[in-house]
């Protein structure tokens, strides 16, 4: 009897997490063997059976300079993965995202096991900055699963099998119920809704709690029938209480959990978010927001002056061409700037209602064929040994 194939998936971050639960299942469907799963993750790959080597939070690395202090935590947990492989013998790896952990471990796979099939699931962004990574990444795995369409040209050039699978952050079903998170929360039908999102990295918190929060009390000074919902991210949700509970300004606020997120999102008509994942997924549901994010000073000089390529710091602008989602990054994260761009979104509504429109046909035309996980899956059932 042929033994179930042997996958291991390594993802570091709540994103990745949420892409390695979909293609799990998407492979279990998809795949003609049986097949057992074997890496790290965290609570989403988990519920799919996955048990983590190790808790993938310390991970969450933000910036340059926080790297340089996060290497040895890094390379040891990259030697376990490696270790791990060699007890397991994998018959495939696939590595989800997090650029500067995975190509750690793809180099420890390649030099310890090196028949071992080594997919990408998620390029690094090239396109945006240190374009050098396409040919760091072509030398280190076989094959790139891209998000992006626009992706495939800049690593094939050097030699990297490509495939576009689409963007499964734009497929996800949100069909969140807004009406009734109101009536759950005792919001009016009539109130504004902003919703505020603190990213998913503890650093993230840390960094744009205080503009964020400043920029919430300005707001509920100007508009005392605004309604504030804080939907958390399961990897910093505790921290992020602890601070809210203790914080004047944000007394009253609805705070939720991931299992809330679609309802809230549902019932939002307009967010203040860390730049990340979540904007995008805001943007599928045709939600504007103001985004803000800051780097360590160092890392942000050192992006400015040579590495950075791209005018905005958001996917769904990027791919639109112009500021749909209101942008306010580094020297712009503050409460007054934050504050004042969400006054404009709140004062204008025929804005919002335009840019509604704008931001689903935007994502809409990102998202490809709308079978990312079942394409990516596809791909790695295909290059499993007989």
């Amino acid at each position: 009897m042929t033994r179930p194939a042997r996958i291991l998936l390594v993802a570091a971050e709540s994103s990745g997490d949420r892409l390695g639960a979909d293609l799990m299942r998407a492979m279990r469907s998809g795949c003609e063997r049986e097949l057992e799963f074997f890496g790290t993750g965290g609570a989403g790959m988990a519920a799919e059976g996955l048990h983590s080597a190790f808790d993938i939070s310390e991970l969450s690395v933000l910036g340059l300079f926080e790297a340089v202090s996060a290497y040895p935590r890094v390379v040891r947990r990259a030697d376990e993965v490696a270790a791990l492989a060699n007890e397991v013998q994998p018959d495939i790896a696939v590595l989800i995202d997090s650029w500067g952990f995975t190509l750690r471990v793809a180099q420890r796979l390649r030099a310890q096991i090196p028949d071992l099939p080594l997919v990408k699931f998620v390029g690094p962004q090239v396109w945006a900055t240190r374009a050098g990574r396409a040919a760091t990444l072509a030398k280190t795995v076989d094959h790139l699963l891209t998000i992006h369409s626009f992706d495939a040209p800049m690593f094939e050039a050097h030699g990297l099998e490509t495939t576009f699978v689409g963007n499964p952050a734009l497929e996800r079903e949100w069909s969140g119920d807004g009406t009734a998170f109101r009536a759950r929360h005792a919001i009016p039908a009539h109130a504004n809704v902003l919703s505020v999102l603190f990213g998913s990295r503890p650093a993230e918190l840390r960094r744009i709690y205080e503009p964020f929060a400043r920029a919430v009390g300005r707001l509920r000074e100007a508009n005392p029938d605004l309604s504030v919902v804080v939907p958390l991210a399961e990897p910093i949700e505790a921290a992020a209480r602890e601070r809210l509970a203790d914080d004047l300004r944000m007394s009253g606020v609805v705070i939720v959990g991931e299992a809330e997120k679609a309802d809230a999102f549902a019932a939002t008509n307009l967010a203040l978010a860390c730049s990340g994942t979540v904007t995008t997924e805001l943007a599928t549901l045709g939600v504007p927001a103001v985004v803000g994010y800051r780097l360590a000073w160092p890392t942000w000089a050192l992006l400015r002056a040579f590495l950075l390529r791209s005018k905005y710091v958001s996917l769904v602008n990027i791919a639109a061409g112009r500021e749909l989602l209101t942008e306010r990054v580094q020297t712009q994260t503050t409460g007054r700037k934050l504050a004042r761009a969400c006054q404009e979104w709140l004062d204008d509504p025929a804005r919002r209602a335009e840019t509604s429109k704008a931001l689903i046909e935007t994502t809409r035309s990102m998202r490809g064929d709308g079978r990312a996980a079942e394409r990516a899956a596809a791909v790695i059932c295909g290059m499993l040994p007989d």
